[in-house]
């Protein structure tokens, strides 16, 4: 039997190389789009999901924070990062879809979206608007309306990478390092949702690779909390 060619493999394999450079070399002409992950806030009130999961949010386009590693993300750098001020009254505000502030010259949009997933796809929300995809920090914001008082809930959040949470105004929830997002990752002590209205805030950072969050209230005995909505 005659053996194989010595050359073959090193043609083959430069001509992978010189494939793969090709589609490098390429210019990113997809479409951009959001279809796919999430769609625009209706004007009605939205229920948590079947599992309790909140699927709709305010989203600030991409604040650049350069990282080339998830690595870094421990508890003192993480709060430093989210308690500098990138805009007025960034942890107080409750934004309206379109609102826009300005950070380091850059001007950037809320979005009031409803995930079309349990999750929220951060990655996938800044490539659809052609922003920055690694390097970044995220704020969300949502309102969630109780119907009564609800004393003993926990907020259950997972993250991809790090991220904090803030109930009406108090820390809840923190979830440091590099980490994948694992839904209830991270639980917050007892909380009380007041009658009315209740602010949710969010930051999530992230370095290389993907980004996404998820979150959601659980009672006393870890069932989802679904007797909730959240405003338009």
């Amino acid at each position: 039997m005659k053996k194989p060619s010595k050359i073959v493999m090193p043609i083959f394999g430069a001509l992978a190389v010189l494939a793969l450079q090709a589609v490098s070399a390429a210019p990113d002409d997809a479409p951009h789009s959001l279809a796919a992950y999430f769609q625009p806030a209706t004007p009605a009130p939205k229920a948590p999901d079947a599992d309790g999961f909140l699927q709709r949010w305010l989203l600030l386009e991409p604040i650049n924070k350069p990282n080339r590693s998830n690595t870094v993300f421990t508890d003192t750098y993480v709060r430093n990062a989210f308690n500098t001020e990138y805009f007025p009254n960034q942890f107080t505000v409750v934004p309206h879809d379109g609102d826009k502030v300005t950070v380091a010259g850059q001007e950037l949009a809320w979005h009031a979206l409803d995930t079309i997933k349990f999750n929220v796809k951060l990655f996938r929300f800044a490539d659809g608007l052609n922003k920055q995809t690694y390097g970044d920090i995220f704020w969300a914001v949502t309102v969630v309306n109780s119907p009564r008082e609800m004393k003993n809930v926990r907020l259950a959040v997972g993250s991809n990478s790090a991220s904090m949470w803030w109930l009406n105004g108090q820390e809840a929830v923190d979830l440091f390092g590099d980490r994948r997002m694992v839904m209830d990752d991270g639980v917050s002590k007892r909380l009380t949702l007041h009658q009315g209205r209740n602010v949710i805030r969010g930051a999530v950072i992230n370095g290389p690779g993907l980004s996404d969050f998820c979150a959601r209230f659980i009672d006393d005995g870890g069932q989802p909390v679904k007797d909730i909505t959240l405003e338009p």
